[in-house]
């Protein structure tokens, strides 16, 4: 596994944008979304309506991830 961000593009309320994660944090995101019986498109959308306005979408993902292990 490899410590570098690996970009893949999203769709949010029909616009595609792109999101840059490590390879862990992609991996754990897909599992989150499954136990949740969501698409990665949902939750992702369900992060995106909930950050702050001066949080970008990677680490508010990032911030998600970690909140949910944690929690």
């Amino acid at each position: 596994m490899t410590a570098r961000p690996a970009k893949h593009s999203l769709t949010l309320r029909g616009h595609r944008t792109s999101v840059s994660l490590e390879e862990a944090f992609w991996q754990a995101f897909r599992d989150i979304a499954a136990e949740r019986g969501l698409t990665l498109n949902q939750l992702a959308t369900q992060i995106d309506e909930t950050r702050e306005t001066d949080i970008g979408l990677a680490s508010a993902i990032r911030l998600f991830v970690l909140g949910h292990y944690r929690g």
